[in-house]
């Protein structure tokens, strides 16, 4: 199944060597040139990871805000003690506790990308991302 397309919103940019792509994507990158094309399937280790379950989490319902209605299959932006976003999806419900899956949406699965190099600068586009390349905590990524 198609879980993104850049089809509609033009090419992507991205920091080559910054971890702003899952590193197995931006290993096939290295060295292509403008006109490139390539599909590349990666392993989950080469992608989001392998699912953790010691990245579920359980939070008192009542720190949950009183304007949101947990339900099991929701996903909430949860922020780390470093001020990071985290994605995390509510996996059980109950009276006294909400229980959130940390793990990447994608993690465990193997991806297809398929790519067009349509160019390529020496300015950077972007700012590296906060995660010190390591995608696989799924914060900001």
């Amino acid at each position: 199944a198609e879980v993104d397309s850049t089809a509609s919103r033009g090419p992507m940019s991205y920091l080559h060597g910054h971890g702003n792509l899952v590193p197995g994507l931006e290993q096939a990158l290295a060295g292509r040139a403008i006109g490139d094309s390539l599909e590349v399937t990666l392993s989950p280790e080469e992608a989001y990871g392998e699912r953790d379950d010691s990245r579920t989490h359980e939070f008192p319902r009542a720190e949950i805000p009183e304007d949101i209605t947990p339900e099991v299959g929701q996903t909430l932006a949860l922020t780390s003690p470093e001020g990071h976003h985290i994605p995390a999806q509510i996996v059980a419900v109950d009276d006294e506790k909400v229980t959130f899956d940390l793990n990447h949406p994608l993690a465990g699965q193997s991806l297809t990308f398929e790519v067009e190099v349509v160019g390529i600068s020496d300015t950077p586009t972007q700012a590296p991302v906060g995660c010190g390349g390591d995608c696989s905590s799924g914060c900001d990524c």
